[in-house]
């Protein structure tokens, strides 16, 4: 028996509530093409047949380490030791999720506090939360936890933040009365963008939102823009799309950062086609119970035994939805399993270790591409990541170098179309680089910038 609970008349006073005629017009913005499309399926086939149709099509995909591979710009190729993958997919962390009645998941509580104390450590704050989908949704969530903080509306975006991140805001924003500055990207002079960014900032600013390591790769020192935010009682939030680069770089806390947010798919988490990943938040102590998601906290319990608790969930699920500071329904609880195992097994050193070799790699690279005749490295501070301007379209460039099998990098165009930067190419040289792919690249693009 079918369960229907409502009627027409139910359906039509909800569409009359929310101003429509029919349900059809919540569909109006998905094209008329792709709501009812044809799809042309072959007919059914034995599963040994599908196997083999399938490992087929998977054969024209290029694995990230079978060539040479330089793409970067928010995800990055590591080496994820084999241990990490062999502890995931026990049986008990593979099903896992996240705890529905905390108490009798002890085991799960213990690593989500675990995650939280090296994503604090590792950002240079007080607090952070269980984790979040990724870098850009929690970015969002940032700008909307200023806004309840300070209680004021304006969110200055540098032009140097992850345009994918930029979208996510201006998405998440677009229902509401948040003023969301763009600010221009400046790709050759992080000084000025830098500049152009606090001298953006007013009394009706709620935060600043940039990107450490930028989008072209430069690092910034950001007390100087901390300071400014400040003064006009707006909070700092640092973007940070690559967390090894914190292995090496001031942390964002020791800027002043009053909010940091960032992608932790490069530890313990391979590229996986562009998901799933773990966004990190964090921040200040005097900020937490605006913080959004959920945290874990370590107690004891009336033995006086050793035991951990969801302390803050301050979600939609768990308390009045006007009271709630997200609509984030759960955390990423296996990426993040994935990401504190891996640093466990680096541990600080090993962290430091796998940076520096990070560092050395774009420095090779940054030196062999600036022999090539018209490149330009737009680069003096970086970590594993170059931006460089060719004297021709880089995605031309880009494609070319692919059909020798060579992954380039990422055109800056394809991250920012029609923004006057079809020349410029960003470049990642990770710790899985090695010299002969840097002399690979360079022998292919010499004859593709020619």
């Amino acid at each position: 028996m079918r369960y229907l609970p409502l009627m027409d008349s139910d359906r039509q006073q909800m569409l009359d509530k929310i101003g429509v005629r029919h349900v059809d017009d919540l569909f109006k913005d998905v094209p008329t093409d792709d709501l009812n499309p044809v799809i042309d399926l072959p007919r059914h086939k034995s599963e040994m047949e599908v196997e083999r149709h399938l490992s087929r099509l998977a054969g024209k995909n290029v694995a990230a380490g079978s060539v040479p591979f330089f793409v970067g710009a928010g995800a990055y190729k590591h080496h994820v030791p084999s241990t990490v993958d062999h502890l995931i997919q026990r049986g008990e962390f593979l099903t896992a999720y996240t705890p529905y009645q905390p108490e009798i998941a002890q085991g799960t509580l213990q690593y989500i506090f675990e995650f939280q104390t090296q994503v604090a450590q590792l950002t240079g704050m007080d607090v952070a939360n269980a984790s979040m989908y990724d870098g850009s949704t929690a970015t969002a969530e940032a700008v909307m936890m200023a806004r309840r903080v300070t209680r004021k509306k304006r969110a200055v975006l540098a032009g140097s933040l992850h345009p994918h991140y930029r979208a996510v805001v201006e998405t998440t924003t677009q229902f509401t009365d948040d003023e969301v500055v763009v600010l221009s990207a400046q790709p050759a002079d992080p000084d000025a963008e830098l500049q152009s960014v606090i001298d953006s900032i007013d009394d009706t600013t709620s935060c600043v939102v940039v990107q450490n390591p930028s989008i072209a790769g430069h690092v910034m020192d950001l007390r100087p823009l901390a300071e400014a935010a400040h003064a006009k009682k707006a909070l700092l939030i640092v973007v940070v799309t690559e967390v090894m680069s914190l292995g090496l770089v001031m942390s964002p806390g020791e800027m002043g950062a009053d909010i940091v947010v960032g992608e932790g798919q490069s530890i313990g988490n391979g590229l996986n086609f562009g998901g799933p990943y773990v966004g990190l938040f964090a921040t200040n102590q005097k900020y937490v119970r605006q913080m959004p998601g959920r945290l874990c906290g370590e107690t004891v319990d009336a033995d006086g035994n050793r035991g951990f608790v969801l302390t803050l969930s301050t979600r939609e699920q768990h308390i009045r939805r006007e009271k709630a500071t997200s609509n984030i329904c759960t955390n990423s609880s296996l990426c993040s399993l994935a990401f504190t195992i891996h640093m466990t097994l680096l541990g600080e050193k090993g962290l430091r270790d796998v940076a520096r070799v990070n560092h050395k790699r774009a420095q090779e690279l940054k030196a062999a591409v600036a022999t090539i005749a018209g490149v330009e490295v737009l680069n003096e501070t970086f970590f594993n990541e170059i931006t460089v301007r060719l004297p021709k379209d880089a995605t031309g460039v880009v494609e070319a170098l692919a059909g020798s099998g060579i992954l380039a990098g990422v055109p800056m165009a394809r991250l920012a179309p029609n923004a006057g930067m079809d020349n410029l190419l960003i470049m990642a040289a990770t710790e899985t680089v090695t010299e002969g792919d840097i002399d690979a690249l360079v022998t292919a693009l010499k004859e593709a910038v020619q």
